[in-house]
């Protein structure tokens, strides 16, 4: 049997808490940026957790 590969764009998306939850990046901070208020701005930077209804697609990518 081959080897099971993980997704490579789910692999560069996604990483993995100390607690096990997994963590992503906010989406609409890549550009048209003027319209956006600093604090908006300010808060996509941050980064965001992997909603629990979406966590075992997650990691089927994964493979974890």
């Amino acid at each position: 049997m081959p080897k099971v590969k993980t997704k490579s764009s789910a692999k560069k998306r996604f990483t993995l808490s100390g607690t096990g939850k997994i963590r992503r990046k906010h989406a609409y901070k890549s550009h048209i940026l003027t319209k956006k208020s600093t604090k908006r701005k300010k808060n996509l930077t941050k980064m965001g957790m992997v909603h629990e209804s979406d966590q075992g697609r997650v990691k089927a990518m994964l493979r974890i």
